[in-house]
């Protein structure tokens, strides 16, 4: 039988290394709710226990069964009935109803609604261990982002109502944000939403692009305030699945088949609205979608880790010229790169998740008022901090790992030649399933764009000292940080050079090359981290710096270049469009 997670020597790493116990502490409120609810841990020991089951269950039920039907899935893929239904392929519905029975569909909710009250950073290796089984169920079993907004910003007659039945897999949900005109540009949303005489909101229009758009409990960006055109004027409505809404369409998509994706149409459709009026964009839509890229994230993690092990098995067993292909040179370095490009994207992701835990951790301890006046203090200086780091890692995990997963899948199609092009083989499968990472929840470009402030204002320099910090390093580890801290030099020269120039638009064109330059070197510093207590990722830290350094040089030369000809003389540069008669 296989198992996902314990046959996954880098999870499980982190999973030990990482310091679950002061997660924990924070996720159980001082394990207070050990008094109440039999299965809550009552200490540090008792969580971490609890976690490793759920993914040893999580990664039994994916391996054993869910692995198996992928191929299947992709091929029959969801079914649009005549009522305006959908139904999922069959090896769709056996996991949702496996997950289900494990209990795991509540993932992140309080114990009092049914979830299971565990960290982001769990959910996010288990979104991981999904994803490597089939990617497209990571966006049905990866929605639960859905119900912490409904937990955190609606009243408690609506999470009474419908929490229950989304923690014990009854209801799915959906993000119902994208329009035909409005798709990165979510201000521009035109789907409106209307109170009758009685204070009844309903909402009408048309929404695209909408994952799992035939689920239950659907989160719907609309427009109250027909007088106000920008953000300000949206809000965010809970709809439940009822005749007025249907489904008119289902997309027919390049890859993650098993997830259905739905052009919706809202007749006049009853709905309650979530929190306060006005806030739908600027803070419950925000708070969705960081939640959102970080599940990306680790769905682009387990398409790498799928793709880097076909890879890796087939250069073993394939022979040419009498020898197997992991012998040439050139397919070794292939296959370290990817394997090194996939734990770097698992590093940053991994500790996105649990800046975002602390972060989510310290505002529950604000708002318990249990603090006294020096611990409140203190919380609100590490909250600022968490807030500001968390605005940099979240977009930058999604960034890396969305653009890993292409470059790692596209690599084993490299590995695998012609047989990796046919479906005998699942690689074509990882290709097409890892396209639509760089694009849903805010494509790679946005991302560089959330990124650049934080990159630009020292948040990401901040973030790579904080991981190194002032610690004492083995004469093994010492020229690998060397090499870390005359990349932070080089880093710091470009920010002061892009700084140095006039208006925005230089620091716009270069903006993607600072963006990798931070991202190697967190990676590199969580490397050096891990290295401490492993002695594998020791080996990982020495070559990752050894290739990304000279990287990091060249990419500071192009920032410090002044080269910004794709503004100045773009017509010339790009491809010429024909002149219309």
């Amino acid at each position: 039988m296989a198992n996902f997670y314990t046959d996954n020597e880098d999870i499980q790493f982190l999973f030990r290394h990482m310091d679950f116990a002061r997660l924990s502490k924070l996720t159980e409120e001082n394990y207070r709710f050990a008094r109440d609810f039999a299965f809550a841990p009552s200490d540090a020991a008792d969580a971490r226990d609890n976690y490793e089951r759920v993914l040893t269950t999580i990664g039994e039920i994916v391996g054993d069964r869910v692995a198996l039907s992928a191929a299947e899935t992709d091929t029959v893929g969801n079914t649009l009935n005549a009522d305006g239904s959908v139904t999922y392929a069959p090896g769709v519905i056996e996991a949702l109803k496996l997950l289900s029975q494990a209990d795991v569909m509540g993932f992140t909710l309080p114990y009092r609604y049914g979830g299971l009250n565990c960290p982001q950073l769990l959910y996010t290796m288990s979104n991981d261990i999904v994803s490597r089984a089939d990617a497209s169920l990571m966006n049905l079993y990866g929605l639960q982002g859905i119900a912490e907004t409904i937990n955190n910003f609606a009243s408690e007659e609506i999470k009474q109502e419908y929490l229950p039945r989304m923690a014990s897999g009854e209801f799915t949900g959906a993000m119902v944000l994208t329009e035909p005109d409005a798709g990165s540009d979510l201000q521009a949303v035109k789907t409106r939403a209307y109170q009758d005489a009685n204070g009844n909101w309903f909402v009408r229009g048309v929404k695209r692009f909408i994952t799992n758009g035939c689920g239950e409990v659907l989160l719907v960006l609309a427009r109250t305030e027909p007088e106000i055109a920008d953000g300000r004027g949206l809000s965010c409505l809970l709809v439940e699945r009822n005749p007025r809404v249907r489904v008119r369409r289902l997309e027919h998509k390049l890859g993650i088949n098993g997830s259905p994706t739905c052009e919706l149409v809202f007749d006049d459709c009853p709905a309650k609205l979530i929190g306060e009026r006005q806030r739908g964009l600027i803070t419950y839509v925000m708070s969705l979608m960081n939640g959102a890229r970080i599940g990306i994230a680790a769905q682009s993690l387990g398409i790498g880790e799928a793709s880097c092990r076909v890879a890796r098995d087939y250069a073993r067993s394939r022979k040419q010229f009498n020898t197997a292909i992991d012998n040439f040179p050139s397919v070794r370095d292939l296959l370290v790169d990817m394997s090194l490009d996939l734990q770097a994207a698992r590093a940053i992701t991994y500790h996105a998740a649990f800046s975002v835990d602390l972060e989510f951790g310290t505002a529950r301890r604000l708002e318990s008022g249990q603090a006294d006046a020096e611990e409140t203090k203190r919380l609100r200086t590490e909250a600022r901090k968490y807030k500001a780091s968390n605005k940099l890692l979240t977009p930058m995990a999604k960034y890396y790992a969305s653009e890993m997963s292409m470059r790692t899948s596209n690599g084993a199609m490299a590995v695998l030649g012609g047989s990796g092009y046919m479906k005998d083989y699942a690689v074509e499968r990882y290709l097409r399933d890892a396209r639509i990472t760089t694009i849903y929840e805010g494509t790679s470009q946005l991302q560089v764009v959330a990124m650049t402030a934080g990159v630009m204002g020292g948040t990401a320099v901040e973030a790579v000292q904080e991981v190194l910090g002032n610690r004492t390093w083995s004469p093994e580890l010492e020229p690998v940080v060397a090499k870390i801290r005359e990349g932070v030099g080089l880093l710091n020269d470009a920010i002061a050079y892009v700084k140095a120039q006039t208006g925005n638009a230089y620091r716009d064109v270069h903006a993607r090359k600072l963006v990798d330059m931070a991202c190697y070197l967190l990676a590199g510093s969580l490397f050096c981290d891990y290295a401490t207590a492993n002695a594998k990722k020791l080996v990982v830290a020495k070559r990752w710096m050894a290739e990304r350094l000279p990287q990091l040089r060249m990419l500071k030369e192009q920032v410090c270049s002044g080269e910004a000809s794709s503004l100045a003389e773009f017509e010339t540069l790009a491809s010429q469009l024909p002149v219309a008669d």
